[in-house]
């Protein structure tokens, strides 16, 4: 699991992983950039890795240096020109813009929402979000806008959306195995397949089954002032990255292996990296076209639109916002390769 993964591997992760030395085979001049992880490595990660492995970047003449994870938000540190791009989320993203951040969305890294509600699949007594009325919900964190989405499919289902929310942090996952919270929020590409592979399978309520927006589960922000000042670079690095996705979504056994070997000691079960990556290349990284990296204005307005709805977006005040967000200038598809 990704939380209990987290302490188990913060003592690795005390330097910086290296696309290039600076400099070039070809000799001609590095341009630095730094790229800051959302968590520490794991299958959200691989394309990134990949195309470090296989020297994407040092082709396109870049120095890409990934920082260690921090708990400090991504979003904050490339907003602060503490890191040039990094690894985000959409929901995150659109609270941060709202507050004024001015971040911009380069790729994204999943199409579809990844995280679902999740509760014992030996729960017969749970078979819709429904049932979930009055039940306790164990989170990781304060966890506002996934409780408004789990509320909202609970109605849309049929029940009343009202429930006990209590934090527990990385102990969440085991207070639903030992049966003390009855449903949690997970991803069901690493969570989910930790858990069965524990030998405690989980059963899911996906929250766009419900009435809740898709959403790009995960992205790639960047800064807008260096995106300005290195547009060349950014567009290199881009289709560089989404390179790397690419063979991750058509290759997962190989990417998989690239991940593991690039992080020694991080993966305590090497079974579930594999089996987490063939999800996400099979369902998750590729659009219609089967294409990586794309993004759509409706599926950044449709979200934006629903935090809107449930009052959920503040602006850097700490006020309501009063009108709609304008996710136009939040994401960005100019930098990708066309297929």
């Amino acid at each position: 699991m990704i939380g209990a993964l987290a302490l188990a591997a913060m003592a690795a992760l005390t330097g910086c992983a290296s696309a290039s030395p600076l400099g070039s085979a070809s000799g001609n001049e590095t341009t630095p950039i730094s790229f800051a992880l959302d968590w520490t490595p794991n299958t959200n990660h691989t394309g990134l890795y990949v195309a470090i492995d296989k020297g994407f970047f040092t082709e396109a003449s870049l120095d890409v240096q990934v920082l260690p994870y921090s708990q400090s938000s991504t979003d904050a540190l490339i907003n602060a020109g503490a890191a040039d791009f990094g690894i985000s989320f959409q929901n995150t993203a659109t609270f941060a813009a709202a507050t004024g951040v001015g971040n911009v969305s380069v790729m994204s890294v999943l199409q579809h929402d990844a995280t679902a509600i999740g509760v014992l699949a030996s729960r017969e007594d749970i078979t819709s979000p429904k049932d979930l009325d009055g039940k306790i919900f164990g989170t990781a964190g304060p966890s506002a806008t996934f409780s408004t989405e789990a509320s909202h499919a609970i109605k849309n289902a049929g029940g009343t959306g009202k429930f006990t929310q209590v934090t527990l942090g990385t102990s969440a996952y085991e207070a639903l195995y030992a049966g003390k919270v009855d449903f949690t929020s997970a991803f069901t590409t690493w969570e989910g397949i930790d858990a069965s592979l524990r030998g405690t399978p989980m059963k899911f309520f996906n929250l766009s089954d419900y009435g809740v927006p898709d959403q790009y589960s995960v992205i790639v922000e960047g800064n807008k002032g260096w995106i300005k000042e290195h547009a060349s670079a950014t567009k290199e690095f881009v289709q560089a990255l989404q390179k790397g996705y690419q063979y991750a979504a058509d290759n997962p056994d190989a990417a998989a292996r690239i991940l593991i070997d690039a992080n020694p000691g991080v993966f305590e079960n090497t079974e579930l990296v594999y089996r987490s990556q063939k999800e996400l290349s099979a369902n998750y990284l590729k659009d219609a076209t089967g294409q990586v990296g794309t993004q759509t204005s409706a599926q950044w307005q449709q979200l934006a639109d629903f935090l809107y709805q449930a009052d959920l977006l503040v602006d850097g005040n700490g006020d309501p916002l009063t009108a709609p967000l304008d996710t136009s200038t939040l994401f960005s598809d100019q930098y990708l390769s066309e297929k």
